[in-house]
């Protein structure tokens, strides 16, 4: 039996000569069985970075990024606080975008079989703003603290981001990261000396125990305004003084403080949101007011909605396009499948006079779409909390009177079984917006086999700065 020419665990020092998609660094060692690529999340072409073995391979290795010895020839200084949710921040934004298109495309050529991708690509949708474009931030507590000029961890009481592959140490958040708010961000280091002088613990991870948590922030571009989210643990709440922190955020945000909000959560997995526990709102509202092309939309903490709210604008703008809604066609409707709370079903009925159909099997996600219609006053349209896949048994009256689908699944894509369920509509159109390309490039297999062909893709950048990137496809029935 041929012996792997790496072992799990190894760290190995190599030279990242290229990248695939997901942000995923190649390198190749040269062995006596012949050449071994090595993959690392995270690295940069020109780097020269030290990767430890998660899964060791013939012929191939996947592993994770330790260190970076060497930066790559292309990286430039940025006047913001290194984070590990950026890890391309030093890449000019250009060179982001021409790996982002030629791995994502290569992608649909090699698993979703478009030989002719190049042809049918569409356009590049830039986000709006490179910088200070996120929505929401999620900072860690933890009483392991890992310092990055020391690369050691330490007992401390830490506030900010956890370290790149660890659920337990966080690096403090000192200043501005580049992504969030500004203000935010460069009052956390005050936050977190606030919460230390309580003399109440951080949380300690692999132990279980401790007070502070979370604090999760939200803001609108609409109207400059933060929704702060402490979270903390049960034991020290005697102890907390939830009208100082009020006043301790109120003194450092002003005016802009739209709420605060005081989540218990007595669970000691690792989550945010608590399986049990209570949500208390200490002052202000509990939700902020975001508009997309005019519309508005109330978000609480636990609402869904797009990080990058400018860059959304444009996608949507891209949906409504390859959804034809300036079409005539009597007596033919639109469903919006997966339509969580609405946005991209009022949008469409707001940009058309057929009638649209919004389908998700969260009643609540339903229950919040059909608030937001009634607030932004867009009545040709119906939502339906239902399995997609059932729709048509259920509401058999939409038989044959579907001129397009637009589709928006969850990150894992959609299942087997419900695709060949959509594909059963009987839709001429379907538009599939994924923020997950790999999953859409395998359903495109089963498209095309149903029948449909490609007609354009755009590729929108919704997260500068990170691997991350958004298609949207149109597909028509031949």
């Amino acid at each position: 039996m041929q012996e792997r020419a790496v072992k799990k665990n190894q760290v190995l020092e190599i030279v990242i000569s290229d990248m695939a998609f997901g942000g995923v660094g190649i390198g190749k060692l040269q062995t006596e069985q012949g050449e071994f690529a090595v993959f690392v999340q995270n690295a940069i072409p020109g780097q020269r970075v030290l990767a430890r073995v998660e899964k060791a391979q013939k012929r191939f290795a996947e592993c994770k990024l330790v260190e970076v010895l060497e930066p790559s020839p292309d990286e430039v200084a940025v006047p913001y606080q290194a984070i590990p949710g950026a890890p391309y921040a030093t890449l000019p934004i250009e060179l982001q975008r021409q790996y982002k298109r030629r791995t994502t495309l290569e992608l649909f050529r090699r698993i979703g079989k478009i030989a002719n991708i190049e042809e049918v690509f569409d356009e590049y949708i830039e986000s709006p703003a490179t910088w200070h474009y996120r929505n929401k931030m999620e900072y860690a507590f933890s009483v392991i603290r890992f310092d990055l000029d020391e690369k050691k961890e330490y007992d401390d009481f830490g506030l900010g981001f956890k370290h790149r592959g660890t659920w337990w140490c966080v690096e403090n958040l000192d200043r501005d990261s580049g992504l969030f708010d500004r203000q935010l961000e460069e009052q956390l280091r005050h936050i977190r000396q606030w919460c230390i002088d309580t003399g109440l613990p951080a949380w300690h991870p692999p132990a279980h125990h401790g007070f502070f948590r979370y604090l999760v922030v939200r803001k609108s571009f609409a109207t400059d305004e933060l929704l702060i989210n402490l979270v903390t643990s049960e034991k020290g709440l005697d102890e907390f003084n939830t009208q100082a922190f009020v006043t301790h955020l109120q003194q450092q945000l002003g005016t802009r403080l739209a709420g605060v909000i005081h989540t218990i959560n007595p669970n000691t997995g690792d989550r945010i949101d608590p399986l049990s526990g209570q949500t208390n709102l200490l002052w202000g509202r509990p939700f902020i007011v975001e508009t997309i092309h005019g519309l508005k939309f109330e978000i609480s903490m636990t609402s869904f909605f797009q990080t990058n709210p400018r860059s959304a604008e444009k996608l949507y703008a891209k949906v409504l396009e390859y959804a034809g809604v300036e079409e005539t066609n009597d007596g033919a409707i639109i469903l919006d499948l997966f339509c969580g709370t609405g946005t991209i079903t009022q949008l469409l009925a707001k940009k058309s006079n057929r009638k649209i159909i919004g389908v998700d099997i969260v009643e609540a996600a339903i229950h919040d779409a059909r608030r937001n219609a009634e607030r932004n006053d867009v009545h040709n349209l119906e939502f339906f909390a239902a399995d997609v896949g059932k729709f048509l048994l259920e509401y058999p009256q939409y038989q044959g009177k579907i001129s397009c689908a637009v589709l928006d699944p969850p990150r894992g894509g959609i299942a087997p079984k419900t695709l060949r369920k959509i594909i059963a509509l009987g839709a001429r159109r379907i538009v599939y917006v994924s923020c997950n390309p790999a999953t859409q490039a395998r359903d495109t297999m089963d498209l095309l086999e149903a029948g449909y062909s490609l007609r354009r893709i755009s590729l929108v950048d919704q997260f500068p700065h990170t691997s991350h990137v958004e298609t949207v496809a149109w597909f028509e029935l031949d």
